[in-house]
């Protein structure tokens, strides 16, 4: 029997056909490419985790082929820790955890989250990598900020985004906005917390806790002090209990 291409029979089935095919093709190439995906996902982390530690001159050196030799030089996952709310740590698994999709996981209450801490080695000298993530003005923001032997001070940051707006909120991955972070104290002298304050009116540069935020991007900027301020809350309660 002749089939009538001008009936609507044979172009709703026709339709369902292609999407049932590309559907198919797609899932394939999804799964196919799943292992690429989430190679170049842990080589981006340790490359972030890296620039956080190390001095400019220094990452240069970094690329994606020896950036997984480079992370072991410096970091032993072994020495990674996750503490729970309270800094109580509760495991060793930090790499695998995806703070990003935590944050995203409106069901997940906070007493359930996982805070990774990375522990690196730099000339003979500790230091600690703390991943933080939040909520810009479009999306996410995240990063890491890295504290010296001394649990207290920064010694490297760096801090991303996937849709703030060029030139304005997106200008908190660039080196003038991270500098402002360097060498601020997360606490005090007797280990509790000293609350970050992302200021507009350029006084970061000469007060304690406080630093000069981006010019048109308020909101992106109030993101990341939210971002740090909370993120870091666990840490402390930990290093605390450390110096105790």
């Amino acid at each position: 029997m002749a089939v009538n291409r001008d009936s609507n029979g044979y172009t709703f089935g026709f339709a369902i056909a292609l999407v049932v095919v590309v559907g198919v093709l797609l899932a394939g190439i999804a799964m196919w490419t799943k292992p690429f995906q989430e190679k170049n996902e842990e080589v981006k982390k340790k490359m972030d985790i890296l620039k956080a530690i190390l001095v400019k001159d220094d990452y240069s050196k970094i690329t994606r082929k020896n950036a997984g030799d480079e992370f072991e030089n410096y970091v032993n996952l072994e020495e990674a820790i996750v503490l729970d709310m309270n800094g109580v740590v509760k495991d060793t698994a930090a790499f695998d955890i995806d703070i990003k999709k935590q944050f995203r996981d409106k069901n997940l209450e906070e007493k359930d989250k996982d805070y990774p801490m990375f522990i690196a080695n730099i000339d003979g000298k500790k230091a600690y990598v703390i991943p933080v993530v939040g909520k810009g003005l479009w999306g996410p923001v995240w990063g890491n900020i890295c504290l010296d032997e001394d649990m207290r001070s920064i010694k490297g940051a760096t801090f991303d985004h996937k849709t703030e707006t060029p030139g304005l909120g997106a200008e908190i991955k660039q080196d003038f906005f991270i500098k402002g972070w360097i060498d601020e104290k997360i606490s005090d002298e007797n280990g509790d917390f000293a609350k970050f304050e992302v200021v507009k009116d350029k006084s970061g540069s000469t007060k304690e806790s406080k630093v000069d935020g981006i010019t048109g991007g308020t909101i992106t900027s109030k993101g990341v002090e939210e971002m740090v301020n909370r993120c870091l809350l666990p840490y402390i309660a930990y290093f605390k209990s450390l110096k105790n």
